[in-house]
């Protein structure tokens, strides 16, 4: 049995959407990471076995290599490639659904067609604090991953039946990645009840953990051990550890988007280290990923230093400014937010 967490009035509200819709779209956040993707063609493959033939996943920028063998991946649509076509799909779509993403900024250049639309727009969301522009709002930061939420939507819309070995196989990688293969924020006994349904329909969750986990390109493994060797930098006062690379080492590597994923976590597995940062230089901003294990809320330090936020014990920002004034930034605020001063971060939040 699994727990009703959704409101039903809000369940009933989106299912007379998809009923009465002829064109929907799905879209997710800026840089698509693995509960994006997943619970986006998650539900993409439930609308389509639901009967539904105008379905498109648009999504801000590229996704990462290792997310491309997901049913349906191929059939994204890239707003940053074909900026007129995403936005055209936008603006005709009877129901648009929004995934994963609790403000429009998270969208970036999506959000001015997204917010103009006159579709009804549902969002679908395990983020804190989610703005308010859709009809239907089902946000619960409670839960595991967005992933998860679409499993419970598909529930308890009564149709369960229809969810395919395609959608199951995304929403479990939704899953496992925004849990670090269910090794943090997922000590529910219901997302295990999920996973075991998940696996009734055919899903092979271990060739999807190495086909997301073990399988990178020469140059990105070579990346990973000069990262660990040269760029990996810890605090042990702080119990806190960085990581840092420009746009010329990322360049070194022959970087393609996703080679750094995962990066922000390796220094979790130093004894003493609870909190990890990972300052990456993009085209445009600089990019900040942060890690915790235990009570250090690093939500609370990104919304503070780097106009971030997500979960207490994962999340991310940006910094607008050069690689060595973010890093200046970030030690900065380990004197001020001390992983190891607990009473004081309470003073602080």
């Amino acid at each position: 049995m699994i727990t009703k967490i959704i409101q039903e009035e809000k369940i009933q509200k989106a299912k007379k959407y998809v009923e009465k819709g002829e064109s929907f779209v799905i879209v997710t956040h800026v840089t698509p990471d693995g509960d994006a993707l997943g619970s986006s063609l998650g539900l993409y493959h439930f609308l389509t076995a639901y009967g539904k033939d105008n379905v498109t996943v648009v999504v801000p920028n590229e996704f990462p290599q290792f997310y491309k063998w997901m049913p349906g991946a191929k059939d994204i649509v890239i707003h940053e490639k074909y900026p007129e076509f995403a936005e055209q799909l936008i603006g005709e779509a009877d129901v648009i659904f929004c995934l994963d993403f609790n403000e429009p900024k998270r969208i970036e250049k999506l959000a001015p067609a997204v917010l103009a639309a006159e579709g009804r727009k549902v969002l679908i969301d395990h983020h804190l604090d989610p703005a308010d522009f859709c009809r239907v709002e089902m946000s619960y930061p409670q839960m595991s991953s967005t992933s998860e939420m679409i499993f419970r939507f598909i529930c308890r819309m009564g149709i369960f039946d229809l969810m395919n070995q395609e959608a199951a196989a995304c929403i479990y990688t939704g899953m496992m990645t925004d849990t670090g293969a269910f090794t943090y924020n997922s000590n529910k006994p219901e997302v295990y009840v999920i996973i075991s349904e998940l696996i009734k329909k055919g899903i092979d969750k271990d060739l999807i953990y190495r086909k997301v986990f073990q399988v990178y390109s020469e140059a990105r493994l070579r990346m990973q051990g000069y990262v660990l060797y040269e760029k990996m930098k810890t605090y042990p006062e702080k119990h806190a550890a960085l990581i840092t690379l420009s746009k010329e080492e990322l360049g070194r590597f022959n970087y393609v988007t996703g080679d750094t994923e995962g990066f922000v976590n390796m220094p979790l597995n130093i004894e003493g280290v609870s909190f990890s940062v990972f300052i990456r230089e993009d085209k445009d901003y600089i990019k900040v990923s942060l890690r915790s294990v235990g009570d250090f809320p690093c939500n609370q330090f990104a919304s503070r230093y780097f106009n971030g936020g997500g979960h207490k014990n994962a999340s991310g920002g940006e910094f607008h400014g050069t690689l060595d004034e973010a890093i200046a930034v970030f030690e900065k605020g380990l004197k001020e937010f001390n992983p190891n001063k607990t009473e004081e971060i309470e003073k602080l939040i």
